[in-house]
């Protein structure tokens, strides 16, 4: 596989085993979708979870032109939790490519559909010091492929995108209600 794949650990020892485990099943995703660029697979043991069963945590994050899939699972064992989240990460897929597929009858993606340059956002805490940057590619997308967008990420909370139909940027949030609502930011 081409594809870059790296293997984080926290509170977890990554053994041969392991790693050899995690490499193998991941590769086995490529036959799926072949434009991915990058692959991170997160692994931790989580102490203080409530739920014994939950202790091991499996999250697989795979970066490719113009789209960030992301899969989380929970389990009593590393190697259940891993498994589990390629399922769910294989679930994904399927349903990215399905939705890409029936956007346009051109079958280019929006990216080169509008070939914009890249802008860049950065994900500031709420803590006086920053502690992060974050760096990723808005890629031209209509409201609701911005709403699918956000759920397969995962992201809960808000969702950053450039809107292809009014040329501007948006935030995405979701309501207490379960609607969305849309932020369009203006320079004062």
């Amino acid at each position: 596989m081409t594809v870059k794949i790296e293997i984080f650990t926290k509170n977890l020892e990554l053994n041969d085993r392991l790693h050899d485990y995690v490499v193998k099943k991941v590769e086995k995703l490529e036959k799926f979708l072949d434009e991915v660029d990058e692959c991170r697979v997160d692994l931790s043991y989580a102490k203080t979870a409530r739920n014994a069963n939950d202790r091991h945590v499996a999250q697989l994050t795979l970066r490719g032109k113009g789209f960030i899939l992301r899969s989380e699972e929970r389990s009593d064992s590393i190697f259940s939790a891993v498994d589990a989240a390629l399922d769910k990460m294989r679930r994904q897929i399927r349903r990215y490519k399905g939705k890409r597929a029936r956007g346009r009858g051109d079958g280019l993606t929006i990216a080169e559909a509008i070939e914009l340059p890249a802008e860049e956002a950065e994900e500031i805490e709420a803590e006086p010091v920053i502690a992060r940057r974050k760096r990723f590619m808005l890629v031209p997308m209509d409201e609701l492929e911005a709403v699918e967008q956000m759920n397969l990420l995962g992201h809960e909370n808000f969702f950053i995108f450039y809107n292809a139909n009014t040329s501007e940027y948006n935030v995405l949030y979701k309501r207490r209600d379960g609607t969305y609502g849309i932020i369009i930011p203006e320079i004062g």
